[in-house]
């Protein structure tokens, strides 16, 4: 006997399917499921099914208190299965960060900050004292189910003085760990982005892609910098990563216009972006994606199959047999909305994206 059938489920191609879960994984995929079932769930006409969303750039280590949240209020509660942690804990707390993601609904993961104690000032990286390579090599290994990555935040209010000199630690420190993901935060110069880039290679990921600030992809004439496009060619993963100050529709709609098409749709969100925008939730950022010129079934890979893939989560991000049972389900609205982005720019739009439940290893929690 199944534990799950979830009936009348229509994907984002419009193809129908149901769906056999048990033990918390799919074990059944076809046009028509008979099998007995503890539980049916059935979609109402209108909604969408896809493989659980992963929103692979969060601040949710709650007992932080320069940027923190709870993951279920990021995740479960808004249509997101899992959430992946972008450099909040660094080695010396990420073990109590750990402890505390198992009373979640919400899957957690982790990329570790390279310095030890994560974000707890806004220059983590303007001590390099802070950053052992031995610890951190160490607490990696001794959570390799949780830490999926490292992070290094590379610009002015964080490194202070030492430029570059934070990344080159944490390539290092990436070889060392068989080419652990590694995501990269860009800002403010020094360190210049042209700088930052060249230190890449091929599955690195930067994060805040199109942000709006002297020091990101645009030149002053406002056309993609060469060597930004060098690097888009050589293989590094561009991540949008909202956040309160890191999106630009200007910035956006150039990129995509042009075909530098980001690979991740992220929000950067913690407890004040969410509660007072400009982030809000992932829904929100993906009607953004929406709104730069990403068509829907690409922004739905850009939340599942990619970040699954790019962060190794071997058995997420698709709809496939023996993979968890994490799906979200949501519909499409024909109604007006305006949106936000990080510098105070508005755009107009006439579809949202609305989550309606969130099923996570076979469990539904229906968002109110």
């Amino acid at each position: 006997m199944l534990d799950l059938v979830i009936k009348n489920a229509r994907r984002i191609n419009n193809k129908k399917i149901e769906i056999g879960i048990k033990d918390g994984k799919i074990v059944n995929i076809s046009k028509s499921i008979t099998e007995k079932s503890k539980e049916i769930y059935e979609l109402e006409d209108g909604d969408y099914i896809s493989p659980g969303w992963i929103d692979a750039h969060v601040h949710c280590y709650e007992k932080m208190k320069l940027y923190y949240d709870f993951p279920d209020e990021i995740g479960v509660k808004k249509g997101v299965t899992t959430v992946i942690d972008a450099g909040t804990a660094g080695e010396n707390n990420i073990k109590e960060f750990y402890e505390l993601t198992k009373q979640n609904k919400t899957n957690v993961y982790a990329l570790m900050n390279i310095s030890e104690n994560g974000i707890v000032e806004q220059n983590e990286l303007s001590d390099l004292s802070k950053v052992n390579e031995g610890k951190n090599i160490e607490r990696i290994k001794e959570f390799p189910d949780f830490i999926v990555g490292i992070k290094a935040r590379m610009s002015k209010s964080v490194v202070g003085d030492n430029d570059t000199i934070p990344l080159k630690m944490a390539k290092k420190l990436q070889k060392k760990l068989n080419g652990i993901p590694l995501m990269v935060h860009i800002g403010s110069a020094p360190p210049e982005l042209a700088d930052i880039l060249e230190l890449l290679d091929s599955g690195d990921i930067v994060t805040h892609c199109y942000n709006g600030k002297l020091n990101g992809i645009l030149d002053r004439e406002g056309n993609i910098k060469d060597f930004v496009w060098e690097a888009y060619r050589k293989g590094i993963v561009f991540d949008i990563g909202h956040g309160t100050d890191s999106f630009n529709f200007t910035v956006g709609k150039k990129a995509i216009a042009d075909g530098m098409i980001c690979k991740t749709i992220s929000t950067d969100i913690y407890h004040r972006n969410r509660e007072n925008g400009p982030v809000y939730d992932l829904a929100t950022t993906m009607e953004k994606a929406l709104s730069i010129g990403i068509p829907l079934e690409q922004i739905i890979n850009m939340i599942t199959k990619n970040p699954a893939q790019i962060f190794r989560l071997k058995t997420k991000g698709s709809i496939e047999l023996g993979f968890d049972a994490d799906f979200t389900i949501f519909t499409v609205e024909n109604k007006e909305k305006t949106l936000i982005d990080s510098n105070g720019n508005k755009e107009r739009i006439n579809k949202t994206i609305v989550p309606k439940v969130s099923i996570i290893n076979g469990n539904i929690y229906k968002i109110k």
